[in-house]
């Protein structure tokens, strides 16, 4: 099989080299009519995939994969073609390790090798597209897209350009390289292929795509300035040929000078102290010592003579507990002289005390637990009331009770 391939390739070598100035003629001019070529040479570069007709009775074109070969080899500035299919070529390649990995474990190792040289095919070839991109780029911005003729046309190639890097940048986001080394696993060959070199080419590409997307950037607002300089002018001309007699008036005579004609930079710049200047620190010190600091004067009153301090003794005082912690008191008492559970709203009802019910039954609470732990632990404290509908873990309390354990 190898043989045969090898022969077919140096038969189409050699028809490349024995046809090549009808094959340049297309290349130049984009096609080549059939007057130019014999009827035999005209058949064998078509069965040969060299030269095609798009449709009936239309010229001869070069084959894509033809012309693009002679637009690497030549390094055409007008060559505008980028391949950004990364997902394509990430696919291929994971497909080929696969089959590589797989030979390997049945033992097969001439198919191992095949497919590994395969692979090493497609990832120096998917890496020598990357490099062949930037390198188109940066000849088109280094040209200045001097291929094409006008202002529009270079700000057009210049947004096409930019979308390119960003299909590419997008493209790249797509490698995983974590996903490749779990696909390469402990075989050095693939870790080698796939994370080392590969990982460096592509982080090569990412920075040199940056710097050529900076580049693009500023090149595009250089034309747009150019542009906007050149409709002014082509604007003013225009008014000019259908104003025949216009004449300027005197702009020095307005009382404010137009923003279009006041571009002048000011003869006298605006005075300002330069305090790194050593020179001028006696005159800035003397200037200083002339500021005299505003003081409001205010009439200052006398002190009184200061009285005699005297220590007393500390007069004693006490605290008087509240009327509802009073009757917290009581309602303790009452439980302890009943002997019998007795409830808080309950017993609110018969005091009539003046607090609300909650208020009450949380005065309650808080009594019962400012107790000391042996007296607290003489009483029982038990809620009264039923779970939240809605709300699961919430308890309602609606009454206490309290009686002596």
């Amino acid at each position: 099989m190898s043989g045969n391939l090898h022969q077919a390739g140096v038969r189409f070598l050699r028809q490349l080299g024995r046809h090549a100035e009808p094959i340049m003629d297309a290349y130049l001019s984009g096609s080549v009519p059939d007057q130019a070529l014999e009827p035999a040479v005209e058949e064998r570069l078509v069965k040969d995939g060299i030269l095609y007709r798009p449709e009936p009775g239309a010229d001869l074109h070069l084959r894509r994969a033809v012309r693009a070969l002679l637009e690497e080899a030549l390094r055409d500035d007008r060559n505008r073609q980028i391949d950004a299919n990364t997902g394509s070529a990430l696919a291929t390649v994971k497909t080929l390790a696969a089959h590589y990995k797989e030979a390997r474990h049945q033992g097969d190792y001439a198919a191992a090798d095949a497919y590994l040289v395969d692979l090493k095919e497609h990832v120096y070839s998917f890496s020598e597209g990357l490099g062949h991109s930037v390198r188109v780029l940066w000849s088109r911005i280094n040209n200045e897209f001097g291929y094409v003729g006008s202002l529009a046309a270079k700000i057009r190639e210049n947004e096409l350009a930019q979308s390119q890097v960003s299909e590419l940048l997008a493209g790249l986001e797509l490698i995983d390289f974590s996903e490749l080394a779990e696909t390469a696993g402990e075989l050095r060959e693939l870790r080698r292929l796939l994370v080392t070199g590969l990982q460096r080419n592509v982080s090569s590409c990412c920075q040199e795509l940056g710097v050529v997307q900076g580049r693009l950037l500023e090149l595009l607002g250089r034309f747009r300035k150019i542009q906007g300089r050149t409709r002014l002018l082509r604007g003013w001309l225009l008014h000019v040929e259908q104003q025949p007699d216009y004449r300027p008036g005197s702009h020095a005579a307005l009382p404010q000078m137009p923003q279009l004609l006041n571009l002048a930079e000011p003869l006298i710049s605006p005075a300002a102290v330069n305090i790194h200047d050593s020179s001028q620190e006696a005159e800035l010190l003397a200037l200083a010592a002339q500021i005299r600091a505003q003081r409001e004067e205010r009439a200052s009153a006398p002190l009184a003579e200061a009285g005699e301090l005297v220590l007393d003794a500390v007069e004693s005082f006490e605290v008087q507990p509240s009327p509802i912690q009073l009757a917290v008191q009581e309602y303790l008492c009452e439980v302890i002289v009943s002997g019998k559970p007795v409830s808080g709203l309950t017993w609110w009802h018969a005091r009539a005390l003046p607090w609300d019910p909650e208020t009450w039954l949380y005065q309650v609470i808080g009594g019962y637990e400012a107790l000391p732990d042996e007296q607290r632990a003489c009483f029982q404290l038990d809620p009264d009331g039923e779970a939240h509908p809605v709300f699961s873990g919430n308890f309602i309390v609606r009454d206490i009770s309290l009686w002596l354990a």
